[in-house]
C-alpha cells in the first residue's frame, strides 16, 4: 500500500512537472515552427505550418542588401575571438595576483572588486561612451577588446572572482617546489596554475562567449557601420526594412543565430559543470 502511495505521488509530481515544462517550452516550439511559416500563418497558435517554407532560411540568409549572414557571422566570430583571448589572459593574471601574491591593500582592492559585481552596467555606460567616442573608437571593435584586455568588460569581475576561488584551492606546495627550481612567479602562473585551472577557464570562456554573443545593446551602441554588424544587429535590419516585415525569414535567421551558442554549451557542458562545482568547493 505504501509503495502504491509513493508511486501515485511520484506520478502526480512528474505529470505536473511535465505540464509546466510544456508551458515553458511552448514559445520555443512555436518559434521553431514559425521559422517555416508564411506571414499569413504567423497568427496561428499551432506549432506546425500547413506548408513548410524551407526557403525562409535561404532567402533570409541573403535578405540584407550587399551582405549575407556569412559576413555577419564572420564579424561576430572576429569580435568574440578577440574578447575571449583578452578576457581569459587578463582575468587569469589578475586572479593569480589576488590568490597568490602579497601586495599593499590587497584585501581592500579585492573588496572593491567584489563591490563592482553589484554595480549596474548602466551606471558606467554614459562615461564609457563619451570616453571611447573622444578617442575615436566608436564604430570599431576596440570598445570590446580593450576593457576585456584590462580584466573589465562584460563579466570581468565575476570571472576574476571565480578564478580566484579556484586558484586558492591549488596547493601552495606546488609554488614552493617551483620556486626551489628557480621558477619565477610568471613561470608558476604559466606552467603550474594555468594548466590546473582548465575547468574554470573553460567556464569563463563559455560565459564570455554567451554574454558577448547576446550583447545586442553594446553592439548597437558602438557599431554604426553595416559592414561591421554582428549577427544580432543584422537581425535588426529586418525590422528596419521599409517593405512588409518578413517574419518567416526573421525567425529563421534568429533560430540560426542561436546554433553556435547551443553547440558550444553542449560540447563543453562537462567542463562547465566541473568549473562551477570545483570553484565552489575549493573556495
Amino acid at each position: 500500500m505504501r509503495n502504491q502511495l509513493i508511486g501515485a505521488r511520484t506520478f502526480r509530481t512528474h505529470f505536473l512537472l511535465a505540464l509546466f515544462s510544456l508551458v515553458m517550452i511552448y514559445p520555443m516550439l512555436w518559434w521553431v515552427g514559425a521559422a517555416f511559416k508564411s506571414n499569413a500563418e504567423m497568427s496561428s497558435p499551432s506549432f506546425f505550418p500547413t506548408e513548410w517554407l524551407w526557403s525562409n532560411f535561404s532567402q533570409g540568409w541573403v535578405a540584407i542588401p550587399k551582405f549575407t549572414f556569412t559576413h555577419f557571422y564572420l564579424n561576430t566570430f572576429e569580435l568574440i575571438a578577440g574578447v575571449l583571448v583578452t578576457s581569459i589572459i587578463s582575468c587569469s593574471l589578475v586572479a593569480f595576483g589576488f590568490a597568490r601574491l602579497d601586495f599593499p591593500l590587497k584585501n581592500f582592492w579585492f573588496s572593491i572588486l567584489m563591490v563592482t559585481l553589484m554595480l549596474p552596467s548602466q551606471v558606467t555606460l554614459v562615461p564609457q561612451y563619451i570616453m571611447f567616442n573622444t578617442w575615436g573608437w566608436v564604430n570599431t571593435y576596440l570598445p570590446f577588446y580593450v576593457p576585456h584586455a584590462l580584466a573589465g568588460g562584460i563579466g570581468g569581475p565575476f570571472f576574476i572572482f571565480l578564478l580566484v576561488q579556484f586558484i586558492r584551492g591549488i596547493p601552495r606546495e606546488l609554488d614552493e617546489s617551483a620556486k626551489m627550481d628557480g621558477c619565477s612567479w610568471f613561470g608558476i602562473y604559466l606552467r603550474i596554475v594555468l594548466p590546473l585551472t582548465k575547468p574554470a577557464l573553460v567556464t569563463v570562456a563559455i560565459y564570455c562567449f554567451l554574454w558577448n554573443w547576446d550583447d545586442f545593446f553594446g553592439h548597437l551602441l558602438y557599431i554604426n557601420s553595416v559592414s561591421k554588424y554582428t549577427v544580432g544587429l543584422a537581425l535588426k535590419l529586418f525590422v528596419d526594412s521599409q517593405s512588409a516585415l518578413p517574419w518567416g525569414q526573421l525567425l529563421a535567421m534568429s533560430l540560426v543565430s542561436i546554433i553556435p551558442s547551443l553547440i558550444l554549451f553542449f560540447m563543453a557542458q562537462r567542463h562547465f559543470v566541473d568549473g562551477i562545482a570545483s570553484g565552489a568547493v575549493k573556495g
